[in-house]
């Protein structure tokens, strides 16, 4: 496959792309009777989520044309196999924007797709098993960065761009169409999707791209020549969908939670927790993806020591390490802990509030008993409070006067 070949399934690619994308957010943001009273209409919202397909059918029909023509005699094989299998968990991913599927359902789509691209690219039995895991762990890391507004946009289109420089430094244009129609395909879906995105990715479009990305550094690497670091350098353009993965991993075993469950914990979340806009996020997590990209592609065409990778990989290291302080989860609601003083506290309070009611009740006169009462027992009440004439006081109205008020006023009767 020639240069022009390539540039023109990009072209084809990015006119194709936002022009679905257009009308689907046309469509999308046009004004719907609601389903429900004073309710926004679910469809909207579905158009929205499902804005993925369009990037979808643009590198699709792209790369499909550009196969039709011949423009990949050489590896028609392995490109239809990238295709296929990319266009299988799409279809899936689809289904699962419109009503959700149970996740073994979609893993065992995902490892069909990477069992079918490994057959047909002729792989040998262990090299093929190894490429297969690779290719389903990294279609999931990279498919749980689509958490934030034109994240997973930005990186995937970076990480496009290295296995496309990768593929034509190491003699394989063939494998280069592919990586060429997704860089195309993203830059024409990024301004939908960035912040406040009007339209998603959702799990067609976050699907699609991860396996088209894993699944080109694998047969890459596979056709890669013997001298080059291969190995080393490839992986290295996946460093910041690992590390996010890493990243929650490890939160969520620290917090006892449970791992499939998804919670504000990515790398946009932390950042947005220290004051980071969206945009920002955003920006922040391509600069870090395209140092890797950037060292892995220098590395493969054999211009840095392979030594040089473990730069990013401690930087990369150090920065999780960092997110990791950041606190990600609510801090759960329990009872504090009943020690001894928590215990007698309360007793301690009611005395005292004992103690003051009973101080109240003898300040204030007790009630005016008949002439000739008896005085009442010992331990039955107190005696009732007389003048120095010998009359019985008068008790407290009911509005509450103080009880010296009461005895000056029993005194002027007196």
């Amino acid at each position: 496959m020639n240069v022009l070949g390539i540039i023109a399934s990009g072209v084809a690619a990015l006119f194709i792309t936002v022009a679905l994308a257009k009308s689907a957010r046309r469509v999308a943001l046009r004004p719907h009777v609601p389903d429900e009273p004073g309710g926004r209409a679910p469809r909207a919202e579905a158009l929205r989520r499902t804005g993925g397909a369009t990037a979808v059918l643009g590198v699709g029909t792209a790369t499909g044309v550009a196969l039709w023509l011949g423009a990949s005699d050489e590896a028609a094989g392995s490109v239809g196999g990238l295709l296929a299998g990319a266009g299988i968990v799409a279809a899936l991913g689809l289904v699962h924007d419109l009503k959700p599927l149970w996740p073994a359902l979609r893993l065992g789509a995902q490892i069909a797709a990477a069992i079918l691209v490994v057959c047909l690219a002729g792989l040998p039995p262990a090299a093929g098993v190894l490429a297969a895991l690779w290719i389903v762990l990294v279609t999931n890391a990279f498919a749980l960065l689509d958490h934030a507004d034109g994240l997973l946009t930005a990186v995937g289109l970076v990480t496009a761009a290295g296995l496309l420089t990768c593929a034509l430094v190491g003699g394989a244009p063939a494998l280069a169409l592919l990586p060429t129609t997704l860089v195309a395909g993203l830059a024409g879906f990024l301004l939908h999707t960035w912040h406040p995105a009007r339209l998603r990715l959702g799990a067609a479009g976050a699907q699609f791209t991860g396996f088209a990305l894993a699944a080109s550094g694998a047969l890459i690497q596979a056709a890669a020549p013997s001298g080059r670091a291969a190995w080393a350098a490839l992986p290295a353009l996946a460093t910041v969908a690992l590390a996010d993965s890493a990243l929650v991993l490890i939160s969520r075993r620290r917090a006892a939670r449970s791992p499939l469950r998804d919670t504000d914990d990515h790398i946009a979340h932390r950042l947005r927790r220290v004051r980071v806009t969206v945009p920002g996020a955003a920006v922040l997590t391509t600069l870090w993806a395209a140092v890797p990209v950037a060292t892995g592609t220098l590395v493969y065409a054999e211009l840095l020591h392979p030594a040089f990778l473990l730069l990013p990989f401690a930087g990369t290291t150090a920065a999780v390490f960092a997110l990791l302080r950041i606190p990600a989860y609510a801090p759960s609601r329990t009872a504090p802990p009943r020690t001894g003083s928590s215990r007698t506290a309360p007793s301690r309070t009611a005395a005292a509030r004992r103690t003051q009611t009973s101080g109240v009740g003898a300040a204030i006169p007790a009630a005016a008993s008949a002439p000739g009462a008896k005085p009442s027992a010992p331990g039955r009440g107190t005696p009732a409070a007389r003048t120095a004439a010998g009359h019985p006081t008068v008790p407290p109205p009911p509005t509450g006067r103080p009880a010296a008020e009461a005895a000056a006023a029993a005194a002027e009767r007196g």
